[in-house]
Order: C-alpha cells, then structure tokens, then sequence
C-alpha cells in the first residue's frame, strides 16, 4: 500500500454499468470515499474479458487482461462493483497466465489486491453502518459468482440490515441462478426464461417490494422479466441504497428527460 493514509482505490466501473447504470459507479464512488479511500477510474480500462473467456478464447481473453492488469497496476486495490466481473479477475486472470512466467506474477498480483465493493467496505475496511435511508421491504438475490467464487453472503445482508426503514427478507431461492450467466441466457434463452421465471416467481413470494443484488447483468435479467410480466417489484443495486440513491429511478424504468 502507499505510505498515504488513505489507500488509493482503481475503481473497475464494469461494461454494464459504464454503459447501462452508470449511477452503480457514482454510488460506488461514494461509498469509498466515505470510506476514507482515494478513488480513481482509469479511462484505458476496458471489459474484464469475461465474455470471450467464457467462449473459449483464451488468446482474446488474454489479451483484454494484459490490459486490465497494467492499467490498474498501480493502485493499492482494486474494487469492482459487481461479482462476476471481480470473479473473474480475481479467480481466472491468474487461471489465463499459469503458464506465462513473465504475467503469472503480474495476475496474481493483480488477483490479491482486487475485491468486490461490498466484500472491500466489509472485509478489509470494516466500515460501520452508514445513514442510508430506504423505506421499504427488500429481497437479496445472491449472484452466482459472488457467492460461489469470492464468498459474498453475509457482507450485503449486514450493511442492508441498518439502513433505516428497510426490511430485509429472504427468498427461499435467494442463491439459486437467475438464468443470466452473461452468453448463457443468449445460448440456451428458453432455459434461462425458465430459469428468470423460478427466480422471480421466488422474489414475488417473498412480499418484497425491491428486489436487490451486486451484479447488476442479474438485475437487468431479473427487472426485464418482471416488467414483461406486469409485475410492480422494483430492482435496484446494493450500493445505490447503501449511498442513499434510492430517490432515482430502479433499474429499468423510464428516466425523465432533461
């Protein structure tokens, strides 16, 4: 870590969120700096290369991660808002480079200093409850590679528990698949309909209102079928309601034109 105080954070913004929710990177922002951390967003950053890895090429992957890795080399960590993107650099860039003497080194290194957003303000920070005010009853959906691969289950639950007027109850399927998986749901669409359909079946049954996660590709699967099916259930990312974002419009509806 440098000899400041205050760790200087890279902040991985992820493809989804630059372009879909931007309000994720600002939320996320908010929360570091808060904190007490000193946040950057590199503009050479790119996608994490989860979609060609996921298709097998390994030489496009590698390539999109020799990227990733020096653009953010610098920094003490490296924070990423959602747990597929941190799962894969984290758990696969070191995967990608076994064999590479010269950046098996350099992904690990990369590897040790990354960590979700939650995870981080939870795990390493040990940050305290802020005053984030929310009135409303929520539901957590456990994405699949924040749970399964970077162990993120009790941080969110933690933190969502204080903020003021929220009311936190869990779905019987809360850690089972929403039918994304990112190329899946484009490969395989009548499975992962399914698939969405159980999940948000679960998410009416609980009572919840809101309906939040980590991963914002599961919120945009999950909030599009609910909305295809006439269902008034709200889905929102973890870090909007802990910022005290809640006032702008959930994932999916209409922004009002300026």
């Amino acid at each position: 870590m440098s000899h400041d105080a205050s760790p200087r954070v890279g902040l991985f913004a992820t493809c989804l969120v630059d372009l879909m929710r931007p309000a994720v990177g600002f939320a996320s922002v908010k929360l570091l700096e808060d904190a007490g951390c000193v946040v950057e967003v590199p503009m050479a950053q790119t996608c994490c290369g989860q979609p060609a890895f996921n298709s097998g090429d390994t030489e496009d992957s590698q390539d999109i991660a020799r990227q990733v890795i020096t653009t953010f080399e610098t920094y003490d960590y490296v924070i990423v808002p959602s747990g597929s993107c941190g799962g894969m650099i984290k758990c696969h860039y070191p995967e990608l480079f076994e064999d590479d003497q010269d950046w098996a080194p350099r992904a690990k290194a990369m590897a040790d200093k990354t960590y979700e957003l939650i995870s981080f303000l939870i795990d390493i920070l040990n940050v305290s409850p802020n005053a984030a005010q929310f009135d409303g009853t929520v539901t957590y959906h456990d994405s699949c590679s924040g749970l399964r691969e970077l162990e993120i289950k009790d941080q969110p639950r933690k933190l969502l528990n204080n903020v003021s007027g929220l009311t936190l109850v869990e779905g019987k399927e809360a850690e089972t698949c929403c039918g994304f998986g990112g190329l899946f749901c484009v490969k395989y669409p009548d499975i992962s309909e399914k698939m969405v359909d159980a999940k948000v079946d679960d998410i009416v049954a609980s009572g919840a209102d809101t309906v939040v996660a980590g991963d914002l590709g599961c919120l945009m699967n999950i909030s599009g079928r609910m909305q295809r099916r006439g269902i008034d259930i709200k889905a929102r990312h973890t870090a909007e309601i802990l910022a005290d974002m809640a006032d702008i419009p959930a994932i999916g509806e209409p922004v009002d034109e300026v």
